[in-house]
């Protein structure tokens, strides 16, 4: 296979095989996430321009390497203002506030749970 320029355009096919992807798992990806809109030609034929394919590798390292949900990677690329990293949008850091609030909702489950248990055995 010939290596293309990094900045290529890449098809769907070619961009399946890079990331070892069916290529309806992208085509799928294309519905749920609006900010992934790779150029069409005749025939539907998708071209994805380089800022798509850090788009996608992103959304596949959210998705199937690092545990969230499709509705996670939604809100996270949809919040206002979420940093960009080299033309991929970054999980924004937690404010130490946040933080704060993360504990307390942690501490409530876990105490939900416990409760569940006592009343389970009952």
């Amino acid at each position: 296979m010939v290596e293309k320029a990094e900045g290529a355009f890449r098809t769907i096919g070619e961009l399946s095989a890079e990331l070892k992807l069916p290529q309806h798992i992208l085509r799928y990806w294309e519905s749920k996430f609006p900010q992934l809109k790779p150029m069409t030609r005749a025939g539907s034929r998708r071209y994805y321009r380089a800022e798509d394919v850090t788009l996608v590798k992103r959304i596949n390292m959210l998705l199937n390497h690092e545990g969230y949900t499709v509705k996670g990677v939604q809100k996270l690329l949809n919040a206002r203002g979420a940093p960009v990293t080299d033309g991929v949008v970054a999980p924004p850091s937690a404010p130490s506030d946040n933080v704060s609030g993360l504990i307390a909702i942690r501490d409530r489950l876990a105490r939900a749970i416990a409760e569940d248990d006592v009343a389970a055995r009952v």
